[in-house]
């Protein structure tokens, strides 16, 4: 096979929920289960720090993954979803699974990954762990793909398990409120392995301390050990934002690589991780941790957080799609200056829109896209939701048409913002 019949396999022959949605869920381990015994059990093999949460976690988990490589160690990094490539999902160092070694896992296993009948999430999975193991990595940081409790993922053992924040998003596989979702989330929680949680909330915590206290598992919530002022944009050593850093009565600043003003909820988490790793007699310096911090993107490869993509005008994309995600998104774009707001905006069709239809800022210009996925919520049923809550904006359904249109229509002191789905992000040609 060629490494586009590979392609074309699994995005075809293998359900995959980012495109196709609720038929791709399975809701057991069952298949990771027997795919990892196939091949030979490769999650247990390596090191592994498991991220969980709604928002955040990738973030997080290229945060650490950035630390650990700037530390030494052979990182692997387990994302979902991929932007551009699928290979984006699988990185050691930095650098992406190739297309040759993809090629030749889904040649070898085919037979069996025919008889199985496993979803794609389940598939890329497996696939990861056996190249993280053939690789011999010292560590890979693993991002739960949906809940946790059921995720793929989690058939893992970790070093660590870190939980960042809680919100509303898939609700109808893990529930609907905020105490239903931590207990999906708390799933990945296992006997004795220490678990961080980046934010306190009240509707969630007594569920991640009961659910610690009934794994032995000792538990630390990372706001309540670090303090993390609001960050101010800098552009030395690397574009990025600066933050002030509180842990008891020692204080210091320090840089960090991603944008976003939503970050400062996950700096906690991240430098509470790394305080845990190194209890547990991992060697971190404190310059690793500056300079992995620092240098997220250019080590990692990670897009799509608050990336500037050009000025005059100014033009913004983020991946934040569910509501706690786009009320971080709207609340920066407020603070920002301009003198008139482009909105692209896409969404899905399986989620309850309407709170964050709620968010949107009525005063903006609109123009309503549709991703290339089976998933995509029609332009203009978008358009027609969106009018019922006061906003009202053109239908050019072609991502790449509708970002044409605001870069021709807006004036170099306008702001043009792209996102509302991940996948309308990916489909940004310049990304």
């Amino acid at each position: 096979m060629t490494y586009q019949e590979t392609l074309t396999y699994l995005f075809d022959a293998l359900p995959m929920f980012q495109r196709v949605g609720a038929s791709a869920y399975k809701s057991d381990l069952t298949n990771t289960l027997s795919l990892c015994a196939h091949l030979g059990n490769p999650e247990r093999q390596f090191r592994s720090i498991h991220v969980a949460g709604t928002n955040g976690k990738g973030s997080s988990s290229h945060s650490i993954a950035s630390v650990l490589q700037a530390a030494g160690y052979k990182t692997g990094l387990y994302t979902s979803p991929h932007l551009k490539s699928f290979t984006e999902r699988i990185k050691i160092n930095g650098q992406e699974i190739t297309a040759e070694a993809v090629t030749n896992f889904v040649a070898s296993q085919k037979t069996f990954l025919d008889e199985l009948k496993p979803s794609f999430f389940e598939m890329t999975v497996g696939l990861a762990f056996w190249y993280f193991a053939q690789e011999k990595v010292d560590v890979a940081v693993i991002e739960v793909g949906m809940g946790g409790r059921l995720d793929s993922t989690n058939v893992l053992t970790p070093e660590l398990c870190l939980i960042t924040t809680i919100g509303y998003d898939h609700t109808q596989f893990l529930g609907d409120t905020l105490s239903l979702i931590a207990g999906e989330k708390a799933g990945i929680i296992k006997q004795g392995v220490p678990v961080v949680i980046s934010q306190t909330q009240v509707e969630t915590e007594e569920v991640f301390r009961q659910k610690a206290l009934q794994m032995t598992a000792p538990v630390a919530f990372a706001d309540q050990i670090w303090k993390v002022s609001q960050g101010k944009q800098v552009t030395s050593p690397t574009q990025g934002a600066r933050y002030k850093i509180k842990q008891g009565e020692n204080g210091f600043s320090l840089d960090f690589g991603l944008l976003g003003d939503y970050q400062r909820h996950n700096l906690p988490g991240i430098l509470e991780s790394i305080a845990q790793l190194r209890k547990m007699n991992w060697d971190i310096p404190q310059e690793a941790v500056v300079l992995g911090l620092a240098h997220v993107i250019e080590f990692t490869g990670l897009k799509g957080r608050w990336q500037v993509l050009q000025e005059n005008p100014k033009m913004i994309a983020d991946t934040g799609h569910n509501e706690s995600g786009m009320e971080e998104v709207i609340r920066q774009l407020q603070s920002q200056s301009y003198e008139q707001l482009w909105m692209v905006i896409g969404m899905v069709q399986d989620k309850d829109i309407g709170k964050v239809l709620d968010l949107l800022p009525k005063e903006a210009t609109y123009i309503f896209c549709q991703a290339a996925i089976p998933r995509a919520l029609d332009a203009a049923a978008l358009a027609a939701k969106a009018g019922e809550k006061g906003v009202q904006g053109k239908v050019i359904p072609r991502v790449a048409e509708a970002i044409d249109f605001a870069r021709k229509n807006a004036r170099p002191n306008d702001l043009i913002f792209i996102g509302g789905s991940t996948f309308v992000v990916a489909e940004i040609e310049d990304l």
